[in-house]
């Protein structure tokens, strides 16, 4: 029986962080056992948001997709691949727009939001209005019958869901609705408390060096109530205790000796510390070790690319029939 087929991807922001690693990279390593993998570097979705700055997609790309072999994603099991290199996205993009009322981009949650988070920034755009729409793109173009998400990713996946529906009412039962792969994945804090980014300084990128993740963790919130060893904690307001529980089989042992004034917070950077390094020591070999393969990441991506464009190209055949476009 053949596999189902899943598609994710990430926008090219450059090396990959803890958050990235424990919120979905191991997940999608896991995936790959399973199901039919299609992994996208989001190229066009980096536009949405940075349309002004383009010049570091290039070498961001890269950065990224090392990590992405780094951490065990391969091309042998899975369609790496450039967004931008298959401009069928594009296409179906736009005829999803044309169908797609204006009422429900507005209504999507995140819109507002990051409308807010994103403030130094003119996002009242065309391109970050119809973020979603290129999504339902993205993933109906391989005509993916899941989607590996967060909790927090729900409403855009079921606003994916209306948009097939809509289409498939207008033109024929062409697409699938695709469901929801949730998985149980860890929101990492950022050093500082806040969401873990590269655009905050906050992050802990997947090689960072032994030194630097010391002193990264050094700067990491605690409680500020817990100013001697002795001193009760409260370890759900402390980004340390939010590490520890994703490295500790016993969280729930330190946890009380937390609550109980029982261990300082010194203590627990310094375990922290030393967990973090043990768990990256063989990522940084092995991102060492393909560092040194110059061509590495423009082989994946053209082999990913012909692999894309096969399916791509016979979707938009079936979709331009449809639409009377042929």
């Amino acid at each position: 029986m053949a596999k189902k087929r899943i598609l994710s991807g990430m926008r090219p922001t450059g090396k990959l962080h803890l958050g990235h690693l424990y919120g979905a990279l191991n997940n999608w390593v896991k995936l790959q056992d399973d199901y039919d993998c299609y992994y996208m570097v989001a190229d066009f979705h980096a536009l949405t948001t940075d349309y002004a700055n383009t010049s570091k997609i290039p070498e961001n790309t890269r950065e990224m997709v090392l990590d992405w072999l780094t951490v065990g994603l391969e091309p042998n099991r899975s369609v790496i691949f450039k967004q931008s290199d298959v401009i069928e996205h594009a296409e179906l993009n736009l005829l999803m727009g044309m169908i797609t009322p204006l009422g429900w981009l507005f209504r999507c949650p995140t819109y507002k939001e990051q409308l807010k988070e994103l403030g130094d920034k003119d996002l009242h755009t065309f391109g970050f209005l119809g973020y979603p729409v290129l999504q339902a793109a993205d993933i109906t173009l391989y005509k993916a019958n899941a989607v590996p998400v967060g909790e927090d990713q729900l409403p855009h996946l079921e606003l994916t869901r209306e948009i097939v529906r809509r289409f498939n009412n207008f033109y024929g039962n062409i697409f699938p609705e695709p469901q929801a792969l949730l998985a149980p994945a860890a929101r990492l804090p950022g050093v500082d408390g806040r969401k873990m980014s590269k655009s905050y300084g906050n992050a802990i990128v997947i090689d960072e060096e032994p030194k630097e993740v010391e002193k990264k963790v050094q700067r990491m919130f605690t409680d500020p109530k817990k100013i001697r060893a002795t001193d009760i904690g409260h370890p759900e307001g402390c980004v340390v205790a939010a590490f520890l529980k994703l490295y500790l089989k016993d969280f729930d042992v330190r946890e009380q000796q937390c609550r109980k004034g029982e261990i300082g917070c010194v203590a627990c950077k310094k375990e922290l510390s030393k967990a973090i390094n043990e768990a990256l020591a063989p990522l940084r070999e092995r991102r060492a070790a393909l560092v040194q393969k110059k061509d590495l990441v423009r082989e994946v991506l053209d082999e990913g690319k012909k692999r894309a464009l096969a399916v791509a190209q016979k979707t938009m055949e079936e979709v331009r029939k449809a639409v009377n476009l042929a």
